[in-house]
Parts: C-alpha cells; sequence; structure tokens
C-alpha cells in the first residue's frame, strides 16, 4: 500500500499527536477547553461475527479520523463473542506507509489504569484518555493484541482498508518488519472518539453496502461518507465526526448480513459520543429480498427508528432508496415497493430532512437504473464518482440541527 500522507503532513500529525501528559500544564487554556468540551465520535464501524478469534495474533489496524481534537479514546467489541477475550497490549500511533508508523508516534494504550483489559461475552471497553491533540483527517494505527482469543471473533468484515497481521506481541514496535500479513477487515475495534469543543458534533450514517462502500475503490477513503468527512472539514458547521454504520448485505427489519438496523441502532448508533444527527440509508436489501416485506412493513420501520432517535435527543435525516435496476433480484414488484417507500420518504413526515439519493443517482433516460456515470458496474452500487454526488447532494445545515 502507498502513503497517503506527505511526509511534512505525517511530521505534522505527529507534532500535534505527541502533546502528551503535560499538555495541562504546558498549555493550561488548551487544558480547560478539553474539560469544558465533550467526547465526539471521530471513527467508528459496525460489528458482527468475524471467523474465529486466533491466540496470540497481533493486529494493526488502519484508520481515517474525520474530527480533530485531544485526548483520543477507543472501543474495543466483544459484541459476537461467546467468551471473555483478553487484550493485553494496546497502542495507538501514527501511518507513514504500511505497517511502517511514524517514529516516535506510537504509545501505549490503558484501560482503567492498567494495560491489560478483559471483555465479557457480548461486551465492549473504553480507553482511558490518550493526553494530546489528534489532527482531523489522521491515518491513524491502532495495534493490539490478544493472548487468548478464541471463539466467533467480532469486527467488520469489509473494511476497503488494508490492514496488518503478526503472530505474537509486537504492538510497541513502529517498524513494519514483523508485520508481514495483510486483512481487509478491522478486527475488535469499533470506535474512536476525541474530546472536542462543546458545540462540535458528528453524524452517524446508518446503512448497507452502499455506505459500506462497496464498489468504491479501497486504501482511497472514497465512500460517500468519507467525501462527506472531508465536505465538513472544509465547511463552517459544527458537525464535524463522522462515523459510517454501514454492513454490506444489511436490512433494516431483519437480522442476517449483521443484526437489522433496528437491532442495532442502540449499539452502532445512539450509544457514540456526541452524536448530533443520525443519516438513515437502508432499504434496498428488505425490497430485493422477496420475502414479502411491504411499503408499509418499511415505512413502520423507519418510524421506530425515528422514535428512538429522537427520544434519545437526536435530528434524523432519510434518504430515499437509489435505483438498482439491472441487478438480478430486481423486478416490477420490488420497484412499485421503493418507489411508495421513496414517495413516503419525501413526504417529510417523520423525519428532519430528506436526501434524494434516488433523485442524484438515477438516469434520466430510465429513472429505475443508476445513471452509467455513476454505475459501479452491478447496477446497485455507486462508483467513486457515485460516492462523490451522494456526499455532494447532503445539505450539511441539516446535519447541524437544534
Amino acid at each position: 500500500m502507498t502513503a497517503r500522507r506527505t511526509p511534512v503532513r505525517a511530521l505534522l500529525a505527529v507534532l500535534a499527536f505527541l502533546f502528551a501528559a503535560a499538555l495541562p500544564q504546558a498549555f493550561p487554556a488548551v487544558a480547560r477547553a478539553a474539560e469544558t468540551g465533550h467526547d465526539v465520535v471521530t471513527w467508528a464501524v459496525s460489528a458482527d461475527r468475524l471467523g474465529e478469534g486466533v491466540a496470540d495474533r497481533g493486529y494493526r489496524l488502519v484508520v481515517r479520523t474525520s474530527a480533530g481534537g485531544a485526548d483520543l479514546r477507543i472501543r474495543l467489541t466483544n459484541a459476537f463473542g461467546d467468551r471473555p477475550v483478553t487484550f493485553d497490549s494496546v497502542y495507538a500511533g501514527v501511518q507513514q506507509e504500511g505497517a511502517t508508523l511514524v517514529r516516535g508516534s506510537n504509545r501505549r494504550l490503558s484501560f482503567g489504569g492498567a494495560h491489560s483489559v478483559t471483555i465479557p461475552a457480548g461486551g465492549t471497553a473504553m480507553s482511558d484518555a490518550l493526553p494530546g491533540r489528534l489532527p482531523a483527517a489522521t491515518d491513524l494505527v491502532v495495534s493490539l493484541h490478544s493472548p487468548d482469543a478464541a471463539g466467533p471473533a467480532s469486527g467488520h468484515g469489509m473494511a476497503l482498508q488494508t490492514s496488518y497481521l503478526t503472530q505474537g506481541d509486537h504492538t510497541a514496535q513502529e517498524s513494519g518488519d514483523r508485520w508481514s500479513g495483510t486483512t481487509g477487515s478491522w478486527f475488535y475495534l469499533d470506535s474512536v472518539s476525541v474530546r472536542a469543543n462543546a458545540s462540535t458534533g458528528a453524524v452517524v450514517a446508518l446503512g448497507d453496502s452502499i455506505t459500506d462502500g462497496w464498489q468504491s475503490t479501497a486504501d482511497l477513503d472514497r465512500r460517500w461518507p468519507d467525501y462527506l468527512a472531508r465536505r465538513l472539514q472544509r465547511a463552517d458547521t459544527r458537525v464535524k465526526g463522522v462515523a459510517n454504520e454501514g454492513i454490506s448485505g444489511n436490512k433494516v427489519l431483519a437480522d442476517g448480513a449483521g443484526q437489522s438496523a433496528l437491532n442495532r441502532l442502540q449499539r452502532d448508533v445512539l450509544s457514540q459520543p456526541g452524536v448530533r444527527t443520525v443519516f438513515v440509508f437502508e432499504g434496498v436489501n428488505d425490497i430485493k429480498a422477496h420475502t414479502g416485506v411491504t411499503a408499509q412493513d418499511m415505512i413502520a420501520g423507519y418510524r421506530e427508528i425515528v422514535r428512538r432517535a429522537h427520544t434519545a435527543g437526536k435530528c434524523v435525516v432519510g434518504a430515499t432508496v437509489a435505483p438498482f435496476e439491472g441487478w438480478s433480484e430486481w423486478d416490477p414488484a420490488a420497484e412499485s415497493v421503493r418507489q411508495e417507500v421513496n414517495a413516503f420518504l419525501r413526504s417529510g413526515a417523520e423525519f428532519d430532512a430528506v436526501t434524494d439519493f434516488d433523485r442524484i443517482l438515477r438516469s434520466p433516460y430510465d429513472p429505475e437504473r443508476i445513471l452509467p456515470f455513476f454505475d459501479g458496474g452491478d447496477h446497485l452500487h455507486p462508483n467513486d464518482k457515485g460516492m462523490q454526488a451522494m456526499a455532494d447532494a447532503v445539505d450539511l445545515t441539516a446535519l447541524d440541527c437544534a
């Protein structure tokens, strides 16, 4: 994998990241700002079952942050494990190239003051804050080692990002020499947050494979939420964090490819810190599955998501279901449900705002199909250009709602 940062930019990121424990004494104004701020999610993914855990394996996981802030914290997950799992060494650093970290950036994380943490089956664990400032859009690397992992592993399968594997504990090393294995999944890590100004918030994209980024270019962060994060960084808005909670194949109503949107809403979305808005873009997998799901079933599911998010004090933006004629499961009956669902979504009856992805992606000559210029090749998933067009269509003021 090629480096995504110039040496100068990487050095600047490290210098910011290395404001260590002396920060409160050396920079009291910054310390007071952190104390009056709050935690905001800067990166997140949805966990699912991810094969079998392997004892004495190390993972070097590469993620791209969105919001910048101080006092980085990570969340490890054993949500789908059937036994406790221990992590005896966890570090965070900045990527230089591949598995190699920028010199001096790798720092050890603790959990309740200890270097080791054991997470029960079904549980999660949040690290202690790591003093220092993490800039926006940092290629963060979390290295973790488990001496006893076994049974179902928890993580995110389709990362579209190269991460690295090793046997034994090499988490403290900044060299990539011992990290010869690669993986396209994120194991055990499901969230990263930072301490930001009290006015800073985040948006969570709740979705399926389109949100997960399928058909976008791997290792270049070209999912539509990535493009959205870049827009937010440039914009005069208080929303800076973006969490991508898409799962390929996911449905609103039924478990299968991950738990349904309804069943994972609390863990994947509402539990994330600093979330101001939930962006819901799901439904095509329910519709094309031909299980008898009706538009009214879908509408009831959307209403339940909105109700629960509103109860938690979040705003909710809905998105219309994109066209998919040409995909093997398309037929006129499914198209009829899609049109009825989209009519409901456009009505604005439940959501605080609506983004019309159907209008953005469809062909003007054949509106039941995705525009060929945006088609990733399978007539369902947009390519990089389509992903960018989706992000560009989002009204940023709707994300920064009261």
